[in-house]
């Protein structure tokens, strides 16, 4: 989703992929950024922090009419319907982020 935004061309390849796979931990209760995360990815949880939030916030208002074929792609259960994943609401996110 973020190949069609201009704000994100100007992020580093590695830190939006961090935050990416940041955001989907949160998302789907699986913990938080370790220090193996932090360490390989070579970014710490607070780096990630706002673009998380940006991310998210993408995620929210994203119209749905604008990319149906990668939504409808993302739906199957072969990615585990990751596109049907209701984003998190900003004030739970930025909770969860404290304690992260």
């Amino acid at each position: 989703m973020t190949l069609q935004e201009y704000d994100y061309a100007r992020e580093r390849p590695s830190k939006l992929a961090a935050s990416c796979l940041l955001l989907a931990l949160i998302m789907k209760n699986l913990g938080g950024w370790t220090p193996t995360l932090q360490y390989y990815s070579g970014y710490s949880a607070q780096d990630l922090h706002p673009l998380v939030k940006k991310l998210n916030f993408l995620l929210t208002y994203q119209p749905h009419d604008k990319l149906n074929t990668v939504r409808s792609k993302y739906s199957h259960r072969v990615f585990f319907e990751v596109a049907k994943l209701t984003p998190i609401d900003m004030l739970k996110l930025e909770e969860t982020l404290t304690h992260c």
